[in-house]
């Protein structure tokens, strides 16, 4: 995926899709009017926008997603690492935790995630 970006008006209607798709085109113009108070034009416009970016598409007034939610962020997260940390996991979470403590769930379920992924086949010193 390209670095694709989103504004947080355009965050707030991605999120709606996803959560409701797929959806007919005039169902995303009821969601809209009712959640953001926006107009069709306003609605189609956004909507084509994010197709265009890759991020939904709309096919014969149905709309779904190319991207999931999850992927989306990942890839924004891994990009924010990239951009901030010179890709460097340790430096982000050194600094994320910095300001805010781990709870000890939070820790056992990082140290999961960690195990589950084959990081400890990765550590240094640790190659096969």
């Amino acid at each position: 995926m390209e670095d694709v970006k989103l504004g947080v008006v355009e965050t707030k209607f991605a999120d709606i899709i996803w959560r409701q798709e797929p959806l007919s085109s005039g169902e995303l113009v009821t969601i809209c009017r009712e959640e953001l108070s926006w107009k069709k034009s306003t609605t189609y416009t956004v909507l084509k926008k994010l197709c265009d970016k890759g991020i939904f598409q709309n096919q014969e007034g149905r709309i779904t997603s190319l991207i999931s939610r999850q992927d989306f962020y990942a890839a924004r997260s891994t990009k924010f690492v990239e951009d901030t940390f010179d890709g460097s996991l340790p430096a982000f979470i050194a600094a994320f935790t910095s300001r805010k403590s781990l709870s000890r769930e939070e820790i056992a379920e990082i140290r999961d995630m960690i195990d589950s992924s084959g990081g400890a086949d990765h550590q240094p010193g640790n190659r096969k």
